[in-house]
C-alpha cells in the first residue's frame, strides 16, 4: 500500500517524539532512535518535518540496491553518533555500574551500541563488531572514569563513520505484530535499568546526578556564561515541576538534585566575592574597579618572575567578575 504524506505529517505531529512516522515508513531503526531519545531530543524531529516528502517517495519506490562507493561523509551524522552514543553512556552509569566489571563491559558495550544505532539509520549501515572493537580497546585506558564515555563515544564515531556503506535493500516486508515486538523489546532493555535505579535506589541515583552535574559544572565554571546557561537548563525541569504543584515521595529525593545545584551556585558566587577582594554587597561600579586593578596586577606580562601563578590569578579574576557580572544580569531580567 502507497505512503501518504498527509498520513505521514499527521503521525509526525502526534506521535513525532515517539517515532510514529518512521514506523509508518518502514523505517524502523529510526523509530527505534527516537522512542529512546524522544526524537533526538526534541530538536531532530521538529528538524525533519522538511524531509517528509522525500521520505515518503522513497518508502514508495521499490527496493533498490546500491553499492556503488561509499556513503558521503556527514557531520550531523557523525555529531548524532557521538551525542547518542553518549547518552546511552550515561544511562548505563546510572543504571548499570553498580555491576561487576561495569568500565570493562557494561559502559564500551551501552556507548558502541548508541553509535551504531545512528549508524544503521537511514540508507546506511556500518560494522558492528569493528565499532564494540573500538569501545572494548578504549575503555580499559579509562578504567574507573566515568569520563571515559566521551573518548569511548569518539572512537566509535570515528570506527562506524569509517566502516559506513550503503544497506543492500531499504527494508523488508514484515508483519507490523513483529516489528512492534522487535521494538519493544529494545525499549525494555534500554529503560529497565534506569526505571529500577530511579524508583528503587532513588537516593543513591540522585546523590550521583547531584554529584556528576555538579562536577560538570567546576569544569565550566572558566565560563561563567555557559555555565550559567547550562544550570538554567538543569534547573527548569524541576521549577516547572513545583509550579504545576507536584511533590512527595520521590520528588523528595530528588529535590536534593537541583537543591545542591542551587547551593553550588551560592558557593561560586561567594568564591568570586573572594577572589575579587569585595562584600556581598558591592556595587556594579566597585566589582569593575576590583577587576581592573586586580587584571592589572595579576597580568603574565607583568609578572615574569612568576608566571605560572600569575597566569591562574589572571584567569580566576576574569571568571569571578564574569560569573558576578552574568548573575546580576540575570536578576535584573
Amino acid at each position: 500500500m502507497a505512503k501518504q504524506l498527509l498520513v505521514a505529517v499527521a503521525l509526525w505531529a502526534i506521535g513525532g517524539p515517539a517515532g510514529l512516522h518512521h514506523l509508518y515508513l518502514g523505517r524502523d531503526n529510526h523509530a527505534l532512535l527516537w522512542l529512546l531519545t524522544l526524537g533526538g531530543f526534541g530538536v531532530g524531529w521538529l528538524w525533519e518535518l522538511w524531509l517528509l516528502p522525500g521520505w515518503v517517495a522513497q518508502a514508495n519506490r521499490p527496493l533498490e540496491v546500491q553499492t556503488d562507493g561509499q556513503p558521503p561523509w556527514s557531520p550531523v551524522r557523525f555529531l548524532g553518533q557521538a551525542s547518542v552514543g553518549i547518552y546511552f553512556g550515561l544511562v548505563a552509569l546510572l543504571g548499570l555500574s553498580t555491576l561487576p566489571g561495569f568500565y570493562f563491559l557494561a559502559l564500551p558495550l551501552a556507548v558502541a551500541l548508541g553509535v551504531h544505532l545512528v549508524s544503521v539509520v537511514g540508507d546506511q549501515v556500518s560494522d558492528l563488531q569493528a565499532t564494540l572493537k573500538a569501545a572494548f580497546l578504549t575503555a580499559p585506558i579509562f578504567y574507573g572514569r566515568p569520563v571515559a564515555i566521551l573518548p569511548i563515544a569518539l572512537t566509535t564515531s570515528v570506527t562506524a563513520h569509517h566502516h559506513r556503506q550503503f544497506k543492500a535493500s531499504r527494508g523488508i516486508h514484515e508483519k507490523l505484530s513483529a516489528r512492534l515486538y522487535r521494538l519493544g523489546l529494545a525499549y525494555l532493555a534500554f529503560t529497565t535499568p534506569l526505571a529500577y535505579c530511579a524508583f528503587y535506589n532513588t537516593a543513591a541515583t540522585a546523590t550521583y546526578i547531584a554529584s556528576t552535574f555538579g562536577t560538570a559544572l567546576d569544569w565550566l565554571n572558566v565560563f561563567p556564561s555557559l555555565s550559567g546557561l547550562l544550570e538554567s537548563a538543569l534547573l527548569l525541569p524541576y521549577n516547572a515541576w513545583k509550579m504545576l504543584g507536584f511533590g512527595g515521595g520521590s520528588f523528595q529525593e530528588w529535590e536534593k538534585v537541583f537543591a545542591f545545584m542551587q547551593s553550588f551556585q551560592n558557593e561560586r558566587q561567594q568564591m568570586a566575592y573572594k577572589v575579587l577582594g569585595i562584600h556581598e554587597d558591592a556595587t556594579p561600579e566597585e566589582i569593575s574597579k576590583s577587576y581592573r586593578e586586580l587584571v592589572k596586577l595579576w597580568h603574565p606580562d607583568h609578572n615574569p618572575h612568576r608566571a605560572e601563578e600569575a597566569e591562574r590569578r589572571f584567569i580566576e579574576v576574569q571568571a569571578a567578575y564574569e560569573l558576578l557580572v552574568h548573575m546580576r544580569k540575570s536578576k535584573t531580567v
